[in-house]
């Protein structure tokens, strides 16, 4: 794939960022600038239901804005080619941190910010390490999925054990 078109603007692909449960990230530029453009997959999940995935990405970043936490802006979005384009965060994401055995403790009040934000809101976001990325010091959210808050899948009961070499974080190196 060598360029990607949203609503009719086309952007060169640089390197495919990372696949999720929802969809494909690419790195993407236009014009000197850099973009990720989220091409959401309907490719079978067996630990997560969906519904329309486009409506609820467009509906979780409305309410992520709203409550507060930092994320890369939205752009632009094609619903019909369930396209996305957002803002590109520049830096290293927290997984890539703890795997290199670097210290994220800087960062966990910010996180530890954006739960309390999110669960005043009634809200979970999705604390795995990949989701978060550090630039200039700041921490972002660099997905947009939220769901109703469970305090099973809380930062402190579910998200922690992710954020530093655990037993947790060590079987999911072992498995991917």
């Amino acid at each position: 794939m060598n360029n990607i078109t949203v609503n009719n603007v086309s952007y060169s692909v640089m390197k495919l960022l990372g696949k999720g449960k929802g969809g494909y990230s690419y790195l993407t530029q236009r014009d000197g600038k850099r973009y990720v453009i989220k091409q959401i997959h309907h490719e079978p999940c067996d630990y997560y239901t969906f519904g329309n995935k486009i409506e609820a990405e467009q509906n979780d970043y409305e309410q992520l804005k709203n409550v507060g936490i930092r994320i890369p802006k939205m752009l632009d979005i094609d619903i019909e080619n369930e396209l996305i384009v957002k803002e590109y965060i520049d830096g290293d994401t927290v997984f890539d941190m703890v795997k290199r055995g670097e210290s994220v403790d800087n960062y966990l009040p910010q996180v530890r910010e954006m739960a309390e934000l999110a669960k005043a809101a009634g809200l979970n976001i999705d604390y795995f390490p990949t989701n978060f990325v550090v630039q200039d010091g700041l921490l972002y959210y660099i997905d947009y999925e939220c769901n109703s808050y469970m305090e099973e899948w809380g930062f402190e009961n579910w998200g922690v054990k992710y954020w530093s070499r655990t037993p947790e974080f060590e079987a999911y190196l072992n498995q991917n």
